[in-house]
């Protein structure tokens, strides 16, 4: 089920961990040749991808919400 990004934080390993409407935190590294999201290592990019709908596989899950909000 895909929801938007509503913020970011970091993780206790320096990773950017995106915020989603749905109160689920879903990680978005950069991490080539595996995962290309240049735009994760800068807070313009960050920005620019606020309201980007994600799919969020916990919501698949019924897991419990990670956050209110």
């Amino acid at each position: 089920m895909e929801h938007p990004i509503i913020g970011y934080h970091k993780d206790e390993e320096d990773d950017w961990v995106a915020e989603l409407s749905c109160g689920h935190n879903q990680h978005v590294r950069h991490n080539p040749p595996w995962q290309l999201r240049p735009w994760v290592t800068s807070r313009k990019g960050r920005e620019s991808r606020l309201g980007h709908q994600l799919d969020c596989k916990k919501c698949d899950r019924n897991e419990p919400k990670d956050f209110k909000v």
